[in-house]
């Protein structure tokens, strides 16, 4: 009976034992996955890191390029005289074989007298809308007949997408007269040459600028006039 229950005892210490031992594989299964894990997640939370910062860096450069904040500070200025156009040839004679004269093709423009020129037919002075501005636009009547804008001691900011536009919308002092002449009929003249200097604008022969007694400089990329002039008959 003693050798049955040292037998036995010595069973269950073997069985204790056992399951000690199982027990440890499986903490040791146990602890091996969650730093398995762990470590996955880490690696995730880097992963996502680096991808907003990829994402921010991105959005700023974007910002960057669609703004051009630096362009507040570049100033260009353009100095150009005014141009006086070439009146058009009036008629002629010329010597004929004969000892006559006989006309010339451009014998039937005789009865046109060119236009002088330049006229100023219309200006105005600027006035400030989103920046300073101040000059003067003029619309010149050259000597063979075309018009041209003309802008005198043109100074306001530079920025992004600016154009010259002739607007049918009247000019408003003030912030309420920022974003008016997209609101009726305009024609885009030209992209601005420099936001300092005087330049000339060539309008189109099928634009009837008197419809159009306003000008702005206009920020085509943000809908905004930097400033803007009425023009008056001279």
């Amino acid at each position: 009976m003693e050798r049955t229950r040292r037998e036995n005892g010595e069973n269950g210490e073997n069985d204790d034992n056992g399951a000690r031992g199982e027990g440890g594989g499986e903490n040791a299964t146990h602890d091996g996955a969650t730093a398995r894990t762990t470590g996955t997640t880490r690696r995730t939370r880097k992963g996502v890191r680096a991808g907003l910062g990829i994402a921010v860096a991105l959005a700023v450069a974007a910002g960057l390029v669609w703004f051009k904040p630096w362009a507040l500070w570049v100033d260009e200025t353009v100095n150009e005289a005014l141009p006086t156009g070439a009146p058009p040839a009036t008629g002629t004679t010329a010597p004929s074989p004969s000892g006559g004269t006989a006309p010339t093709a451009t014998a039937g423009l005789t009865g046109s007298p060119a236009p002088t020129g330049p006229v100023t037919l219309a200006e105005g002075t600027f006035i400030s809308h989103e920046h300073d501005t101040t000059g003067t636009a003029k619309v010149v009547r050259l000597a063979d007949g075309t018009h041209t804008l003309r802008l005198e001691g043109l100074d306001t900011s530079n920025g992004p997408d600016l154009r010259v536009w002739l607007s049918d919308s009247p000019v408003k002092p003030g912030k309420a007269g920022w974003g008016v002449f997209d609101d009726g009929r305009y024609v885009n003249v030209a992209k601005l040459k420099g936001n300092k200097g005087d330049q000339n604008y060539p309008l189109p022969a099928d634009v009837d600028w008197s419809a159009y007694p306003s000008v702005s400089i206009w920020c085509d990329r943000f809908d905004v006039s930097f400033g803007a002039a009425t023009l008056a008959r001279a």
